[in-house]
C-alpha cells in the first residue's frame, strides 16, 4: 500500500485502502455541476445522491460518495449508480463522465435528462458491463457507438417517453448492426424505443442471453423462433408489437424459460400440448392474439405458473377443469370464452388468487364460489350479461384495489355498502342500468379511491353536503350522463387528474374561469361533449393542458373563435357547435393530430395551407359545413395517413388539386355542395382505397374520364356527382 501511495499522490498512506484519484473526483464534480439536483423530487426511492459529493470533511474521498464504486486495488471509479438522483439537465459528448474510463457499471435511470441524445462518446467507455440509462428522458437515435461497448451483459435504454411518444429510435444504426458486437449480452431491455423493423436474427445467436423485453417497439415482420430455443433464456416480452407475427414450436421452447409475454401481438397458431413438459414456467402472457383451437390440457402440468392471461384470443370453448391443477396461480385471465357461471367450479381450487379477470365470457350470473375470495385485490367481470344487482358479497372482499363491473345490464341502486371496500382504488361501472342517487359523500369514505367511473347509467351525482370537505385526488373521472346541470365544484381542488368526462350532462351556459386551472400539467384525456355550454368565461387562444392528448368538446352551443389545444393532441371534435371567424394559423402547431373535426360549425375564411402537409399522422379531416371560401390546400404530400377528408357544404372554389393523388389510403372523400369549377377529376380512380367520393352540387363539367386513362377506381362504393354539368356516358368500367 504504501508503495501504492508513492506512484499515485492522490491515495493516502494512511488509508486503509487507496482513496479516489484526484482527476476522476474532479470529472465527477464536474458532472454533479452540469446538472440541478431537485431536492424535493417526489418518488419513493428517489433522493439527491450527489449531494454528498465534496472535497471537504471526512467523505473526501470520492470512493466514499454516495453511489459510487471504487476499484479497491487501484482505486479508480468502476461503479456509478446514480439511479434515481433527482438529476435534472442535459449530458453532452463533452461531459466530464466520459473522462472515467475505467467504469464498469453505469446506471443513470430515472432521472430527466431534458430530452437529449445519448452522446455517441459513451463509446468511449469500453469497460462497461453493465449499462442502464432507463426511464430518463433521453431522445433521438440510439448511437452506433454502443456496439462498441462488446462487454456489456446488461443494456437497459428503456422508457425513455413523454406522455405517449417514444422518444429514442433504433433507425439509424439499425437493430442489427447494435447487437451485431454484443455477443456477451445477458439482458437486453429496448422496451419503448421506435425500431420499426423486424427482430434482429443475429439475437439467436447470443448464447448467453437470458433476458429479452422489447415491448412496444413498433415490432414488424416474422418473430426469429429461434430466440424462443436459446439455452438460457428465462424472460422474453415481446407485448403491444401489434404488427409483430410469430407462432409458438411444438418442440424445442428453452427449457429454462419462466416468462413470455407476446400480448397484442399477431402471434397466431395453437398452444402445443408441448408446452405442459416446461415446468420452469411461472407467467404466461398471450392475450389479444390470434391464437386459435383447443388450450391444451397439458397447460395443467405447469405447477409452478403464477400468472396466466389467455384473453382475448379464439379458444374453442371448452370446460378447462385442468386449470384446477394450477394450484399456484395468483393470477387469471381468460376473456372471450363463452363460458357459464356452473362451468367454473374449478374456482374453488384456486385459494391464491389474488387477481381474477374474465371479462367478456357472457356470463348471466355471478359465480356464488367468488364469494369466499376474500383475498383478491383485482376482480374484473365487465362486458358480461350479469342483469342483477351488485351483489352484496362484494362488499366483504375488503381487500379489493381493483373493481370492474362495466358494460354490463346491472340494475338497482349503489349501495352505501361499498364504503366497506376501505382499499379499493379503481371503480368502474361504466354502461350499466344503475340508477338513484350517488352521494359523494359515500365515496369520503375510500380515501385511496383515484379512479371513478359511473358514466351511462341512470345516475344522479349529488356534491358533498360539506362544501369545505376534502375529497380525495381523483387520477380518472368518469360523470357521464350523471344528471349534472353544472360543473361540479370539487374538481377545483383536483390536481392530479388525467382523464375527466362530463359529457351526456345538462351542464349550460359557460365554462368557468376556475375550470382552465384544473390539473393543467396532467390532464391527458377531457370529454366535454353533449352539454349546452356556450363559450368560455375568458378568452383563450390555447387550451391551457400541455399534455391532452384527447378533446372532445363537440355538440355544445360555444360561440366565438376556435380555441387551439396544445402539441401533443391526439384526437380534437369541437364539431356541431356556434363557433365563427377563421381557423387560426395555430393549428399547424399540432403535429401529432390524427383525428380533426371542426364540422357544422360557422367557421369563415380559408383553410390553412398547412393542413395539407401539416401532419403525417392525420387520418381523418372534418371540415363539413362551416363557411370557408377560398381553394382547398394543394400541398397535399406523400407518405400521408389520410383516410378522410371531408370539406363538403362550404363555399370552396377553384379546382381539387391534383396532390390529393398523395393521400394513397384515403377512404372517403366528400367535396360536394361547393362551388367547385373543374373538369371530372379522372386522376382520382388511382386511388387503391377509396370507397366514397362526393362531388354533387358544383360546377364540375365535361366528359367524366379523359379518352388516354382507364377509370379504375377498385373499391369505389357510393359514387355521387349529382347536379353538375358532367356530359357523356358513364363509362361501363
Amino acid at each position: 500500500m504504501f508503495l501504492s501511495s508513492l506512484f499515485h499522490p492522490a491515495y493516502s498512506s494512511s488509508s486503509i485502502r487507496p482513496l479516489c484519484r484526484i482527476d476522476e473526483s474532479s470529472a465527477l464534480l464536474q458532472f454533479k455541476e452540469s446538472f440541478i439536483v431537485n431536492s424535493t423530487c417526489g418518488g419513493p426511492y428517489d433522493y439527491p445522491k450527489v449531494a454528498s459529493w465534496m472535497l471537504e470533511g471526512e467523505n473526501n474521498s470520492c470512493c466514499l460518495w454516495d453511489g459510487v464504486d471504487c476499484d479497491d486495488d487501484t482505486g479508480h471509479v468502476i461503479g456509478l449508480n446514480l439511479s434515481s438522483s433527482c438529476l435534472y439537465g442535459s449530458i453532452n459528448s463533452s461531459s466530464s463522465l466520459f473522462r472515467l474510463m475505467h467504469l464498469r457499471q453505469l446506471d443513470l435511470s430515472y432521472n430527466f435528462f431534458n430530452y437529449s441524445r445519448i452522446p455517441s462518446t459513451i463509446g468511449n467507455l469500453s469497460m462497461l458491463t453493465y449499462l442502464n440509462l432507463s426511464y430518463s428522458f433521453f431522445q433521438g437515435q440510439i448511437p452506433s457507438e454502443i456496439s462498441l461497448l462488446y462487454k456489456l451483459s446488461v443494456l437497459d435504454l428503456s422508457n425513455n417517453f413523454n406522455s405517449y411518444l417514444q422518444l429514442l429510435e433504433l433507425k439509424r444504426p439499425t437493430p442489427e448492426s447494435l447487437v451485431q458486437n454484443l455477443t456477451n449480452l445477458e439482458k437486453l431491455d429496448l422496451s419503448v424505443v421506435d425500431i420499426s423493423s423486424p427482430v434482429p436474427n443475429q439475437l439467436a445467436n447470443i448464447a448467453s442471453l437470458t433476458a429479452l423485453a422489447l415491448h412496444d417497439c413498433r415490432l414488424v415482420g416474422q418473430f426469429p423462433i429461434r430466440i424462443l430455443q436459446l439455452p438460457n433464456l428465462q424472460f422474453l416480452e415481446l407485448w403491444s408489437n401489434f404488427d409483430l407475427k410469430g407462432y409458438l414450436p411444438h418442440l424445442h421452447l428453452s427449457s429454462h424459460l419462466k416468462y413470455l409475454s407476446v400480448g397484442h401481438t399477431g402471434f397466431s397458431g395453437e398452444i402445443p400440448a408441448s408446452i405442459g413438459s416446461l415446468n420452469s414456467w411461472e407467467r404466461l402472457d398471450l392475450r389479444d392474439c390470434k391464437f386459435s383451437g383447443l388450450i391444451p390440457p397439458s397447460l395443467g402440468n405447469l405447477s409452478k405458473l403464477t400468472i396466466l392471461n389467455l384473453s382475448g384470443d379464439h379458444f374453442r370453448e371448452q370446460t378447462p377443469s385442468f386449470f384446477s391443477n394450477l394450484s399456484q396461480l395468483i393470477q387469471l385471465s381468460i376473456s372471450s370464452y363463452n363460458m357459464s357461471s356452473g362451468s367454473l367450479s374449478w374456482l374453488n381450487q384456486l385459494n391464491k388468487i389474488n387477481l381474477l379477470l374474465l371479462p367478456k365470457n357472457n356470463l348471466s350470473e355471478f359465480p356464488p364460489s367468488l364469494a369466499n375470495f376474500t383475498q383478491l385485490t383485482a376482480l374484473d367481470l365487465s362486458s358480461n350479461d350479469f342483469t342483477s344487482r351488485i351483489p352484496f358479497w362484494v362488499f366483504n372482499l375488503t381487500k379489493l384495489v381493483y373493481l370492474d363491473f362495466s358494460l354490463n345490464k346491472l340494475s338497482g341502486a349503489i349501495s352505501s355498502s361499498i364504503s366497506q371496500l376501505e382499499n379499493l382504488e379503481y371503480l368502474d361501472l361504466f354502461s350499466n342500468n344503475l340508477s338513484g342517487m350517488v352521494e359523494l359523500d359515500m365515496l369520503l369514505r375510500l380515501k385511496n379511491l383515484t379512479a371513478l367511473c359511473v358514466s351511462l347509467n341512470k345516475l344522479s351525482l349529488l356534491p358533498p353536503k360539506n362544501s369545505n370537505a376534502t375529497l380525495q385526488k381523483f387520477m380518472i373521472l368518469g360523470l357521464a350522463s350523471c344528471n349534472l346541470s353544472e360543473f361540479p365544484n370539487f374538481l377545483q381542488n383536483q390536481d392530479r387528474l388525467g382523464s375527466l368526462d362530463l359529457s351526456f350532462n345538462n351542464i349550460h351556459g359557460q365554462i368557468p374561469q376556475w375550470f382552465w386551472k384544473t390539473s393543467t400539467k396532467n390532464l391527458i384525456f377531457l370529454d366535454l361533449s353533449h352539454n349546452f355550454l356556450t363559450g368560455f368565461s375568458q378568452t383563450l387562444v390555447v387550451l391551457p393542458w400541455s399534455r391532452l392528448f384527447f378533446l372532445d368538446i363537440s355538440s355544445n352551443k360555444l360561440q366565438g373563435s376556435l380555441p387551439i389545444p396544445q402539441s401533443l393532441i391526439f384526437f380534437y371534435s369541437i364539431s356541431k357547435n356556434e363557433l365563427t371567424r377563421e381557423i387560426s394559423s395555430l393549428i399547424c402547431s399540432l403535429n401529432f393530430l390524427e383525428v380533426l373535426d371542426l364540422s357544422e360549425n360557422n367557421l369563415s375564411g380559408k383553410i390553412p395551407k398547412c393542413l395539407g402537409n401539416f401532419s403525417n399522422s392525420l387520418t381523418i379531416l372534418n371540415l363539413r359545413r362551416n363557411n370557408l371560401h377560398g381553394t382547398i390546400p394543394h400541398t397535399w404530400t406523400s407518405g400521408n395517413k389520410l383516410r378522410m377528408i371531408d370539406v363538403g357544404d362550404n363555399k370552396l372554389r377553384g379546382q381539387v388539386p391534383k396532390s390529393i393523388v398523395n393521400c394513397m389510403l384515403l377512404e372517403n372523400l366528400d367535396l360536394g355542395n361547393n362551388q367547385i369549377n373543374d373538369s371530372f377529376p379522372f386522376w382520382l380512380a388511382t386511388l387503391p382505397e377509396l370507397k366514397i367520393l362526393i362531388l354533387r352540387s358544383n360546377y364540375f363539367h365535361g366528359p367524366i374520364a379523359a379518352p388516354e386513362f382507364s377509370l379504375v377506381f377498385p373499391k369505389l362504393r357510393i359514387f355521387d356527382i349529382s347536379c353538375n354539368s358532367i356530359t357523356g356516358s358513364l363509362p361501363s368500367n
